[in-house]
């Protein structure tokens, strides 16, 4: 649904003002971060560019900024309707005219976005890419004066890229029909070859890489025991109002995860493509609009979603590869405060990812690519080092140990695991690889049982001569030595293990393996955010009068987003909040000193929220 423009909205102005002018009098912030001025700087001199940052370190702004700046209407692209309309809203909220042109408009809201287009009255159009690249649309721009054309998400446009999408690859077009129009791509998650095509797809000239560290985040990893007693005791260490996303691989689990949640206590909704539209746009509609709210959700679920508060994101089962677990997490704490990306995940996992590569029709390069990608995932689940720095390193970015992920806030033990691993490839191949990690355990600590004892199992050499080690522990060696490649699961053959050529040849001796050694969970290992790392800022403020007039604060936004039935992230972020609860501005004109709060919105709202303010003195 459209909002009715600001009388005022054109006062944002086109040519009217410099980028850092802008930047202050319309988004409320008083310099640029990172590579922002120089992005900037580059579109508005004409050129076109690839720009990798962080989510939540503004990348929007440097297509925004240059579309008020330059003659005639910025076109981003942009792939999913939620995230149009939430972009819309939020830049309306600026004074800033902005509209969308998707399958949700009806006729009459359509043919207004088409006459403000044709009128010169928009600063911004959201467009779907199917629908640009149509001849009509292509057309109609052929008559119009454009600033620039941004791309969203654009991983989208590569094969190489987690979420490749074949309607992106068409955008070329735009290039080879506009050529002097400036373009800008912009993503949060590209590895290198996915850079590399985009440049080559839209024939940008040049890169920007703002790294990809999020240093808010607290990363965990637990290896499943009991899931859901797992999840349980992760939530009962967040605060009562915290949003936050659990994804799952199923459709089945997400209902039963929401359902199981909600006889927990908490306000959980589920979230997947088999529900039907209306369930799917309330929940999510719920989700951004209220606080306290948990959306238990497959894959279906996030890239239109751009809540800057949402606390953690859970993983119930394994992603894909890291691109794919990296923009998922990336959607805890945009607003740059504490937030937790927390997952379990166990052999079964693995073998089900692997299952699904093996599965795909896709060319067998394809298929190498993503197996490659799957063992860099799994690489960074077994990890014993920091977690963050590994993460980086796949995107070609570094850092020091970060202080604020699990393996540095409680280092995990390793042994010596040579001879174990080969006790149990030994176990593998006179078992006659074609049973699971169970059964091999059941053989290796002597436990016996009808199974082992029908199959003579319990007559073998390996038989009992693994009693130094744990059922736990034996687990999760042969769950490392499917990540390390000597085993692997064959789902196939209903899950039963077998030995790699890589197996085979670590048999025969003359290598060391280090592994990591499992120990139960501990509540230190699930907290996760609690413990502010190096990097990442706090979320408490200095006394509890600063923290209760924040909740004031809060209750006010609430009650004017309620009443304009917007999500109050759009009239201001909780860092907003927090800032001025912490300074407590007395005037308008100390409110204009808090970051995120441009004129628009000061105008709107800057007399209540400093009532509030005056109140609590």
């Amino acid at each position: 649904m459209l909002l009715p423009a600001d009388n005022d909205a054109h006062n944002a102005g086109q040519n009217a003002a410099s980028p850092a002018e802008l930047l202050a009098r319309v988004f409320g912030y008083a310099e640029f971060r990172g590579q922002q001025k120089d992005v900037i700087d580059h579109v508005m001199g004409g050129g076109s560019c690839c720009v990798l940052m962080p989510t939540g370190q503004g990348k929007s702004l440097c297509y925004q900024i240059p579309s008020l700046c330059r003659d005639g209407v910025g076109i981003v692209v942009s792939p999913l309707i939620a995230l149009m309309q939430d972009q819309v809203v939020a830049l309306r909220e600026l004074g800033v005219r902005a509209s969308a042109l998707h399958s949700g408009l009806d006729n009459d809201e359509r043919r207004e976005v088409w006459r403000a287009l044709q009128n010169n009255e928009l600063d911004m159009l959201y467009i779907a890419p199917e629908r640009l690249v149509t001849e009509d649309f292509l057309n109609a721009l052929d008559g119009l004066n454009i600033a620039l054309f941004a791309i969203d998400e654009a991983h989208c446009i590569s094969q190489w890229g987690h979420d490749f999408r074949p309607e992106y690859g068409q955008l070329s077009l735009l290039r080879q029909r506009f050529p002097h129009v400036p373009c800008i791509a912009v993503t949060a998650t590209a590895d290198a070859p996915t850079r590399m095509d985009i440049m080559e797809r839209l024939k940008l000239d040049k890169l920007y890489t703002g790294g990809f560290d999020r240093p808010n985040i607290t990363y965990t990893v637990s290896v499943k025991n009991t899931p859901r007693n797992q999840l349980l005791r992760f939530l009962k260490n967040r605060r009562p109002d915290d949003s936050g996303i659990i994804y799952c691989l199923s459709r089945r689990k997400v209902e039963d995860t929401a359902e199981w949640l909600c006889t927990q206590g908490y306000n959980a909704l589920p979230y997947h493509a088999g529900l039907d539209h209306a369930t799917r746009a309330q929940n999510q509609d719920r989700f951004i609009k209220e606080e306290g709210i948990i959306v238990v959700a497959t894959i279906a679920f996030g890239m239109g979603i751009n809540k800057p508060d949402v606390r953690f994101v859970a993983h119930l089962d394994l992603p894909k590869n890291i691109e794919a677990y990296y923009q998922e997490t990336g959607r805890a704490g945009r607003d740059g405060l504490p937030s937790v990306a927390w997952m379990v995940y166990g052999m079964q996992d693995v073998a089900m990812q692997s299952q699904m590569i093996e599965d795909n029709n896709a060319p067998d390069e394809q298929k190498r690519i993503e197996r490659q990608k799957l063992s860099s995932f799994l690489g960074y689940c077994e990890a014993t080092s920091c977690r963050r720095q590994i993460l980086l390193r796949y995107f070609e970015d570094e850092c020091a140990p970060c202080g604020n992920c699990d393996t540095c806030l409680t280092p995990p033990e390793t042994m010596d695991g040579t001879v174990a691993a080969q006790k149990v490839i030994s176990c593998v191949y006179r078992t006659g690889q074609m049973f699971g990690a169970g059964h091999i355990v059941d053989v290796l600590l002597g436990l016996g049982g009808d199974r082992v004892e029908k199959f003579g199992h319990d007559s073998l050499s390996t038989y009992g001569i693994g009693t130094e080690h744990t059922k736990q522990e034996w687990n999760s060696i042969i769950r490392q030595l499917v990540v390390r490649g000597l085993l692997l699961v064959d789902m196939a053959g209903h899950g039963g293990i077998r030995i790699t050529p890589e197996g085979r040849e670590f048999l025969k001796g003359g290598k060391e393996l280090r592994l990591r050694l499992e120990r139960p969970d501990t509540k230190s290992a699930l907290k996760g955010g609690r413990s502010s790392g190096r990097n990442a800022p706090a979320l408490t403020l200095e006394s509890s009068a600063d923290e209760h007039l924040f909740h004031e604060l809060k209750a006010l936004r609430m009650a004017i987003a309620k009443e304009h039935n917007i999500p109050p992230y759009v009239i201001f972020h909780d860092k907003t909040l927090m800032e001025m609860a912490a300074i407590r501005p007395q005037t308008l004109n100390d409110m204009t000193l808090v970051s995120g709060v441009g004129q628009s919105k000061l105008e709107r709202y800057g007399q209540m929220f400093l009532d509030v303010i005056t109140a609590a003195a």
